[in-house]
């Protein structure tokens, strides 16, 4: 696969001079030359490499571009070229000279030259005689318009190629890739700006091969077997088409590997014209550099043309800076300044055109606008369009002409980069990785730490025997790769003191090795040294302590509630028993009788709702306030349970630390895992001072330390990582871990930055994780718990008031709502149905209303209706008398 622009090939190229000169007379000393109308000729040059596959080229456009600029009478209006062309033989240095003989006569432009370094010392010439220099090959991107303002580019720069292949690497997600590029200017410059671009992509070229621009056969071969040894296998290839193919061709045997009608009739003419004119007795083929180059003399016909329409004159001078040459062979001082050379360098980036290779106009910077390349498949001897590459809509399915035209309509681009499946090498679809290893027999050297203990994790016995869950898991996720990895590990440390994790990554940075697998914490200032994969078991630091058993107390069941939780719950029992008792007793006969049996009632009553096997209720506004309480007292209920629960099941473990907070507030000693980054931690963030520190080194000590407790030299604590602790905590009862995690760590493989391997083997992780392969390997190694290894919960809550005096105010209401409603109902009924005759004295009303209300509710409905009757007889009596009759109404 390759990138050519919409008509050019980029990867292989030679380079054409082409110069237009004014032909007049001669001058020399401190004559000038002065034209003050349009002239009848102007002569135009080439410097060309003959033989070259361009040059070839080149000479026939160029000459047919003259022939029909001076077949136009339109374009110059009368002004013929003449055409002159010199052969460099593919040497600079008879390019430089090629082009000094030309401006010793009176020169108005320059096309060219063929070659970048030469356009380099060219321009500098241009630059002081003031002579635009126009070229449709020097793409090198350092010839740039603000260190050679005469310098014309009528190709696209190098820039825009690199460009292009940046966004190609980053598409298919490439990391690195290796570059073969020709090592002069042309080059050099070329892959400069390729890294530019592929740092912006977080890519690079991790392998450079420059090739002299006269490498012989042997050379290439000596280069692709050095590449074929690197680990990427991604090549680009910046070179001529003098030899560029030798390259591909010496590949393959190492087994390495739009259309506008003006441009048809040109095609349809260039054939008809190389079978009559052939070059040494061989016809040639059309390439896109002779597009450009027909399309530079149209340019320049153009400027000219407008420069004379602008009233431009040809005018030349000697340089005065050339005087004190005088006299020598090389008659230097006989080269002419052009007057108008920079109203012509504004004419032709000023022109607005249409040719061959499609709009010849420039922006700003002097490059040709809308760069554009065609990104194409190669296939054995066959070419397929596989998408585009612009420099505004990036890589795409559609023409640039078409994505230019969807970026104007929608205003901003939001299309993702896209191309057409491509046949790899091989004949695969199937993307290529990029890189693998490198075929030079050498294994990776993967260290590993030879620890004193905690051999579940990493076991080192000998040089060849190395197991342990660490070990396991990194082969596991090696057999998860699509390729093979050769690998060997190299024990790290002399397995009587624990290395040093830092120093074993350090290994890594030197190249002592090229990865680090065992129990190595994935830390900040680690990642700036290695890269890490996933994480494959998560390890922060906890703090494990001695635990103790406690004697249980008869009056544990009350724990569950403080005091005051008690009190409170135990007064709304009796208040509850109390409103109901109220809200029943004139409706419910289980609420009367004798004082005593009634306060038994209402205490049987309150506390019977906690088993829900309290008295039926009949009144409305009873039924409404049990409900409220019950729900209350079930919640009640579940919480002491539950709190009852946890109490019971951990009080029989206790200790004196809580967990970390209560550990660094206080004084006493705390151990940790020796060369490990916990000491680090505790000084830096949790400002724990040194001196409390106690480092060990190995299972046993934490346990001696443990034991021995601050008053006997011991620690009070011991604080590492939890993988370690919980394999500590699996054969030792007497301790257990306390508090929570308090970082969040966990453990990875390391290899060298920008590793691919870093990547590819974090994958694996995760497919072995999603599996559960990877539970199955830690459960192999680590699952050997003697006595629970779960942390005792040190500090059990007590339910306290402020979590339920929600439920409580809830209760409260319902009863003071009820007990307002059921008072005001029996004033409605006792002045409903009490005489206002009856004597109105306040003591006689209250006893009389305590009376009505101690009744039952049949009674005083009974006795009300036999009221009713006796008054409506009573009322008849009075009418047909009219007598009054006292005493018939009895007050209630």
């Amino acid at each position: 696969m390759s990138f050519r622009s919409l008509n050019i090939n980029l990867n292989l190229a030679l380079l054409v001079l082409f110069m237009v000169f004014y032909k007049g007379s001669s001058s020399s000393g401190l004559s000038t030359t002065n034209v003050t109308a349009r002239p009848d000729v102007v002569n135009i040059g080439a410097i060309i490499t003959f033989d070259s596959v361009i040059g070839k080229i080149a000479k026939l456009a160029i000459t047919l571009a003259v022939e029909d600029v001076n077949s136009n009478p339109e374009i110059l209006n009368g002004t013929k070229l003449t055409l002159k062309m010199q052969n460099t033989k593919s040497s600079d240095f008879l390019g430089i000279i090629e082009a000094l003989q030309f401006m010793e006569n009176d020169t108005v432009a320059i096309i060219g030259p063929q070659y970048s370094a030469t356009a380099h010392v060219i321009s500098h010439i241009t630059d002081e005689l003031k002579v635009p220099l126009l070229s449709f090959a020097a793409t090198d991107p350092t010839l740039a318009p603000n260190q050679f303002p005469f310098f014309v580019r009528t190709t696209r720069s190098d820039l825009f190629q690199m460009a292009a292949v940046a966004d190609l690497v980053g598409y298919y997600e490439w990391r690195d890739v290796i570059a073969i590029y020709v090592n002069d200017d042309f080059g050099r410059n070329a892959i400069a700006a390729l890294g530019d671009k592929l740092s912006v992509k977080r890519c690079k070229i991790s392998y450079k091969v420059p090739l002299s621009p006269k490498t012989t056969k042997d050379e290439i071969r000596k280069a692709l077997i050095s590449v074929s040894l690197m680990e990427s296998r991604i090549v680009i290839l910046h070179l001529y088409t003098s030899w560029g193919l030798q390259v591909l061709t010496e590949a393959q045997s190492q087994m390495m590997m739009s259309k506008s009608e003006l441009k048809k009739k040109f095609k349809s003419r260039w054939s008809n014209l190389t079978g009559a004119r052939r070059v040494n007795g061989s016809s040639f083929g059309l390439n896109t550099y002779g597009l450009y180059a027909y399309d530079s003399v149209w340019l320049l016909a153009h400027a000219l043309d407008s420069f004379f329409a602008s009233g431009g004159n040809i005018s030349f001078a000697n340089d005065s800076n050339l005087h004190e040459l005088r006299g020598g062979k090389l008659n230097l001082d006989a080269l002419n300044k052009f007057n108008g050379g920079s109203q012509l360098l504004q004419s032709i980036l000023e022109v607005n055109t249409t040719g061959l290779t499609g709009q010849v106009k420039f922006n700003p910077d002097g490059n040709l606008i809308n760069p554009a390349f065609e990104v194409i498949n190669v296939i054995g001897t066959g070419t397929r369009t596989i998408g585009y590459w612009s420099n505004s809509s990036g890589l795409s399915l559609d023409p640039p002409d078409k994505s230019q035209r969807k970026l104007h309509s929608r205003g901003s681009s939001t299309d993702t980069q896209r191309l057409y499946s491509i046949i790899w090498p091989g004949q695969t679809t199937q993307k290529p990785r990029g890189w693998v290893f490198p075929d030079n027999g050498r294994k990776l050297r993967i260290g590993v730490p030879n620890r004193v203990s905690y051999h579940e994790f990493v076991g080192v016995k000998g040089t060849d025997e190395f197991t342990g869950y660490c070990i396991e898991v990194f082969q596991a996720a090696l057999n998860e790769l699509p390729y093979g990895v050769p690998y060997e590990f190299v024990p790290f440390g002399d397995g009587k003191k624990n290395p040093e994790n830092s120093e074993l990554l350090h290994r890594i940075q030197i190249g002592e090795f090229d990865g680090v697998v065992g129990d190595i914490t994935i830390t900040t200032s680690r990642t700036k040294m290695v890269d890490f994969t996933q994480p494959y078991i998560e390890s922060g630091l906890v703090v494990v302590a001695p635990i103790r058993k406690t004697n249980s107390s008869a009056w544990a069941f009350l724990r569950p509630f403080t005091p005051m939780m008690w009190g409170v719950t135990g007064i709304f029992f009796l208040v509850v028993g109390a409103v109901v008792w109220i809200l029943e007793r004139r409706t419910n006969e289980d609420f009367r009788g004798h004082p005593r049996k009634q306060f038994v009632t209402i205490i049987w009553f309150s506390f019977s709702t906690l088993f829900f096997s309290q008295k039926k209720t009949g009144s409305t506004l009873g039924r409404f306030v049990l409900i409220i309480w019950l729900f209350v007292v079930l919640i009640l209920n579940s919480s002491y349970i539950a709190s009852l629960t946890s109490i019971l099941t951990v009080e029989q473990l206790s200790s004196p630390v809580k967990g970390i907070e209560s550990l660094a507030n206080s004084n006493d000693r705390i151990g940790f895992l020796k060369n490990s980054f916990a000491e680090n931690y505790l000084t830096d963030e949790l400002n724990i001072h040194k001196s409390r520190l106690v480092p060990l080194n190995s299972p046993e000590e934490y346990e001696k330390a443990l034991k021995d407790g601050p008053n006997a030299g011991g620690v009070v604590a011991v604080i590492d990582e939890r993988a370690y602790m919980e394999l500590f905590l699996s054969v030792r009862c007497g301790y257990s871990i306390v508090g929570q995690e308090f970082t969040k760590m966990g453990w990875g493989f390391a290899f060298p930055r920008d590793s691919p391997l870093a990547i590819d083997m974090s994958t694996a992780v995760l497919k072995l994780s999603e599996r559960g392969d990877l539970q199955k390997i830690h459960d192999k190694w680590l699952m050997k718990s003697a006595c629970s290894a779960e942390g005792a919960k040190q500090a059990v809550d007590r339910l306290q008031m402020r979590s339920f005096w929600g439920l409580f105010l809830l209760s409260g209401i319902a009863c003071f709502l009820a007990l307002v409603l059921h008072v005001l109902r029996m004033v409605r009924q006792y002045y409903r149905f009490h005489d206002s005759d009856c004597d109105s004295s306040q003591a006689r009303r209250l006893r009389s209303f305590v009376s009505f209300v101690n009744k039952r509710e049949e009674e005083v409905k009974r006795r009300t209706k036999r009221r009713r009757t006796e008054k409506a007889s009573n009322k008849a009596v009075h009418d047909q008398n009219s007598i009054p009759i006292d005493g018939l109404d009895e007050c209630v």
